[in-house]
């Protein structure tokens, strides 16, 4: 919101001298935070002058000048800038007559964007000043020609200072108004607010208005859709000002108020309506009565109708649309945007006026809906004081009266069905208990007096009855920040809360802290990517599994190339590496954890009708909302690229492959004491050679988590990545579900361990892990570790055979072991391996 000075001191006593700075200050401290400052950005000597005669000099190019003779002080005393009162001056337009006053900026001027005037030598002569447009001097847009003072109704003496003259000199500031706090949006507003700041007088300028109610014009209020179970406007007045004269030009003041306040001037009649509302805060629009077929309806829009706004665009309309209409159809959006058929024009002369009060969440999905913000509806989804609707339309038709030559009629209309504010209880005690600052009654009183609010005292505390102008005050808690507020801040003391007692992270989020800290601390590099994927993406990319699932498909999907919700990490993580790879960093190791999106096959999502705004949903309407959603579980991924470490000297680099993905799903693994292991897989997107399914075993059963693997070469080069890429991905929540509620540390035991390597004979289709889970099997519990060093396959093995060479290390808990037991207990593993697979020892 900008708010001119000037104008913000016909309602407060600013300090005389008050600067911008000091002004932000004031509502900087009763929680307006500053967003600005702005002016004209002209500074003089700019005065006015009269035309005394000129000469037209056709020019070589076809253009045509006027060296014109121009007074710019009265006869005989010298100009602002020291020169002489009768200047030569060189203009290209040709709008005016000699004996014009018109505004003159003279030599040491400078305009906006920085256009210092000087006098120059131009067409042949030496040009001491110019004279200035509207546009020129920040007025408005008009270049056609010179701005001569006679059309706004001027004709001061020459060498009258002009910006003081048309209200150039003045400043505004700008603040950023919160959504609960619409009543700013007015200069009625900020000046209340900078009297509770500085205590300066304020002056109400509804208290200086006279409603006066009107009757004879037919409205009806005609809302059989009202949302939340209230109607769409609950007051509506209006008032017709006859022998309106409509071309006549707004007033300088009324212009330079409107453009520091950020609002273009268009016409009188509209200018009046847009002052009012800045002035007020209460929107009004202007009809041409002479285009208004019968009285006024407010209603829904009705299906496929259409209206063709100010705007010049034909809208569609929804059945939620709030409406005005008469008796041809809709003929304005309720609160947004006044229609093109009613418009006023230059020959206008009967105007009807009107002024409500509509119900904010209406408007705000009206505004959204056409993507059509407006000044009013930037305020009425804010909440506008309902009780300034019949003020605002006598200060409307008053500004008719006086500056359109208008006369008001006894014809109008108003109706009212707005609910009184409520009264809230405040608990003695309870302002001091929030803030944390001891309050004195008296202070409490009178700041709640002070905001608008009727206070009387109760058994146990205060009853406050807010102002209307403060539809926010539905609570105590915002009554105790309104004390808080204009007291001040200042008053509530620097010390850091101590934090209340609770039950800290839940078990599922401690682990998953776990996860991620165990990752990082690999060396891994979390990321976060966009949740949204390609239709190839998702046909490629299952859930960190092996079949493809069903992916949804986003309404409004912000890029119309990824429209689906992911079901998988990797599409993400590899666009990730992909970003990376094209500026130049060549190793990485990435990973993500984050929720996946697996719907139902067949299941439709997003069917349900979305509950109204403002009132919370009831736990039935939540359930069926929860009903509606996929299955959302939170995966972890992993992406490996390029060389696991360098080449240095006396050591190769080497490049990362699906044991680097295996040893950091491992590591995932160990952090919620799970054992993660690795069998033959497959997947769509991965190397059929190199590809694992990963299993964890719970109570005999085997649980598939996930899936590790290398991606497909084809894929790599499609893509533009190394031919070599590893990646994992595990259902991080079903790998917590399946984690021991206590996670147990092997212990570090002080008996020496017994070393032995087993090598066995076994056909080359039988899975190494497998025969290591047979030999764990046989060796029994004196088996500390097995890991497989070897598998050989040439001279010396049978073809179609394989020699699996084991390490195994075995350690008893209370014993020193003899070579014999751990003899004994290798041979037993060889037992089951022999068994299960037919293996033999090898020779």
């Amino acid at each position: 919101m900008r708010i001119p000075l000037g104008w913000l001191a016909e309602f407060v006593d600013l300090a005389p001298g008050s600067t911008v700075d000091e002004v932000h200050a004031a509502l900087v401290k009763v929680g307006f935070e500053e967003e600005g400052s702005h002016d004209f950005d002209l500074t003089g000597p700019i005065v006015v002058g009269e035309v005394l005669d000129f000469v037209e000099e056709p020019q070589s190019n076809g253009k045509t000048i006027r060296w014109c003779t121009v007074r710019v002080a009265p006869v005989g005393e010298t100009a602002p800038d020291g020169g002489a009162d009768v200047r030569g001056i060189v203009c290209g337009a040709a709008n005016f007559v000699a004996g014009d006053k018109v505004v003159v900026t003279l030599p040491g001027a400078v305009l906006p964007g920085g256009f210092a005037i000087a006098a120059r030598k131009t067409y042949g002569h030496v040009s001491d000043g110019m004279i200035a447009s509207s546009k020129e001097l920040g007025l408005g847009d008009d270049h056609d020609g010179i701005l001569r003072l006679v059309t706004l109704g001027l004709d001061p003496v020459v060498g009258t200072d002009a910006l003081s003259l048309l209200g150039l000199d003045d400043q505004a500031v700008e603040v950023n108004v919160t959504p609960d706090r619409g009543y700013a949006f007015s200069i009625r507003g900020i000046a209340r607010e900078y009297a509770h700041s500085t205590g300066a007088a304020f002056r109400d300028p509804v208290a200086a208005v006279e409603p006066i109610q009107a009757s004879g014009f037919s409205v009806d209020i005609a809302d059989d859709a009202p949302i939340r179970g209230r109607v769409g406007a609950t007051v509506f007045a209006t008032r017709v000002v006859r022998d309106v004269d409509a071309s006549r030009p707004t007033p300088p003041w009324m212009a330079t108020r409107l453009s520091l306040a950020g609002i273009r001037s268009i016409s009188l009649i509209v200018d009046i309506t847009n002052y009012v509302m800045l002035e007020l805060g209460q929107p009004t629009h202007a009809y041409d009565l002479d285009k208004v077929t019968g009285g006024l309806t407010v209603r829904r829009a009705r299906p496929g109708e259409t209206l063709v706004t100010l705007d010049e665009q034909k809208r569609t309309l929804s059945v939620e649309d709030l409406v005005i209409a008469d008796g041809t159809g809709a003929i304005g959006l309720a609160g947004v945007m006044g229609g093109a058929s009613t418009e006023i024009g230059s020959e206008s002369h009967t105007v009807l006026v009107e002024a409500a009060n509509f119900d904010p969440v209406s408007i705000a999905r009206t505004s959204r809906r056409h993507k059509l913000p407006s000044e009013a509806s930037r305020r009425f989804e804010r909440g506008v004081d309902p009780q300034i609707a019949t003020a605002a339309l006598e200060r409307v038709a008053q500004l008719l009266v006086d500056l359109a030559g208008g006369t008001v009629a006894d014809t109008g209309s108003f109706h009212s069905e707005h609910p009184d504010p409520q009264p809230v209880e405040l608990p003695a005690g309870y302002i001091t208990g929030l803030v944390g600052v001891d309050f004195t009654a008296d202070e409490i009183h009178r700041t709640l007096t002070e905001i608008g609010g009727v206070v009387e005292p109760v058994d146990d505390g205060l009853l406050v009855t807010p102002p209307s102008w403060r539809p926010d005050i539905t609570h105590k808690s915002a009554l105790a920040e309104e004390v808080a507020r204009i007291v001040g801040y200042d008053r509530i003391p620097s010390v850091l809360p101590v934090a209340p007692p609770g039950r800290g992270l839940s078990r599922e989020q401690l682990l998953r802290r776990q996860v991620a800290q165990n990752l990082a601390a690999s060396g891994l590099v979390e990321v976060m990517a966009y949740p949204f994927l390609s239709d190839s993406a998702t046909q490629l990319f299952g859930s960190a599994g092996t079949e493809r699932v069903p992916a949804v498909r986003v309404a409004n999907p912000l890029d119309a190339e990824a429209p689906y919700l992911r079901t998988s990490l990797l599409p993400g993580l590899l666009d990730i590496v992909r970003r990376n790879l094209a500026r130049g960093l060549l190793d990485l190791a990435l990973y993500e954890t984050g929720l996946v999106f697996l719907p139902e096959a067949g299941a439709s999502y997003g069917q349900l009708e979305l509950p109204p705004g403002g009132i919370r949903p009831s736990d039935e309407v939540l359930s069926a909302l929860q009903s509606g959603l996929p299955s959302q579980p939170r995966h972890a991924a992993i992406v490996l690229v390029g060389n696991a470490f360098q080449k240095q000297p006396g050591l190769d680099a080497r490049t990362v492959g699906v044991a680097d993905a295996l040893d950091s799903v491992r590591q995932l693994g160990l952090a919620l004491g799970l054992e993660i292991t690795a069998v033959q897989g497959s997947h769509g997107a991965l190397h059929p050679g190199r590809t694992a399914s990963l299993v964890v075993t719970t109570s005999g059963e085997e649980h598939v988590v996930g899936v590790a693997g290398e991606l497909l070469p084809r894929l790599a080069e499609d893509a533009h990545l190394p031919r070599t890429v590893a990646v994992a991905e595990v259902d991080l929540d079903l790998l917590i579900e399946l984690s021991p509620r206590d996670i147990a540390v092997s212990p570090i035991f002080g008996y020496p361990a017994a070393t032995q390597d087993l090598s066995l004979v076994v056909s080359d289709q039988t899975p190494a892990g497998k025969v290591v889970e047979a030999v764990a099997r046989g060796a029994g519990e004196l088996l500390e570790d097995i890991r497989l060093v070897d598998d050989y396959r040439g001279i010396g093995v049978a073809e179609g055979q394989k020699s699996l060479t084991f390490a195994l290390r075995f350690r008893a808990t209370d014993r020193t072991l003899t070579a014999v037991e751990a003899s004994d207990a290798k041979l037993s593993g060889l037992a089951v391996a022999a068994a299960q697979f037919g293996a033999t020892l090898r020779e």
